[in-house]
């Protein structure tokens, strides 16, 4: 089995990313990311989903975005709700994490060197997303050259680091229905960017509305529990 390092943020999207991968014989190294988000919850879920999928690699690696602040997820700025599902995609929102993508997949790279191991799996969604520059093809092609012109083991051609974005042209309703192929429990998972402090998701953020959205057109129950 090829090693893999994956992003696991618990949510739906990752999770499927990494189950898929699981079925294409990868052997998965999760990597999740306690940044000071306000839906640290979600990391629970990255445990639980993990657990779940037989992934005995987890690491839970602490970064402290808050001191820049610059997002609804990192400092004291409202998060978005209620917004109509054609504006989610045709506008930065405020839960935009400044650069988040790209420092998350530079410490995914970081293990892969130590490990010997050339694929990134990441959950990124460029058909239902909520207008992230950092989820964008464009963005993941340019990172992946970056990976090999950046890393001893790509000048040394000791190793071609490639970037896997399964989902990256599913919608969500496609996504869940590929995840519930591939035995994810989305029971686990979270997705909610503005969640209860036991974490029952709010209904409303973008994330939540993208989510329900996607379990109504996927004809899948959906198993999150809102407030």
């Amino acid at each position: 089995m090829k090693r893999a390092v994956a992003l696991a943020s618990g949510g739906l999207d990752s999770s499927t990313a990494i189950a898929l991968a699981r079925k294409q014989g990868f052997d998965i190294y999760a990597l999740s990311f306690d940044y000071g988000q306000r839906h640290r919850f979600e990391l629970k879920a990255a445990r639980r989903v993990m657990r779940s999928l037989g992934i005995t690699h987890h690491v839970v690696e602490t970064i402290d975005l808050n001191v820049f602040g610059g997002s609804a997820l990192t400092a004291d700025i409202e998060v978005p709700k209620n917004r109509d599902p054609g504006r989610i995609s045709a506008e930065i929102p405020a839960t935009y994490v400044p650069a988040r993508n790209t420092i998350f997949l530079s410490f995914a790279l970081c293990w892969c060197e130590v490990l010997d191991a050339q694929d990134i799996i990441i959950g990124v969604n460029a058909v239902d997303y909520s207008g992230y520059p950092d989820c964008r093809p464009e963005f993941l092609e340019a990172f992946e050259r970056l990976a090999n012109l950046a890393t001893k083991a790509g000048v040394e051609c000791k190793s071609r680091f490639q970037i896997h974005a399964p989902l990256l042209h599913m919608t969500k309703a496609q996504i869940i229905l590929a995840g519930t192929e591939a035995g994810v429990d989305f029971s686990l998972t979270h997705s909610c960017y503005d969640p209860a402090p036991e974490g029952l998701a709010c209904g409303a953020c973008d994330s939540c509305v993208l989510r329900r959205r996607g379990f109504e057109e996927a004809g899948v129950a959906d198993p999150t529990v809102y407030r």
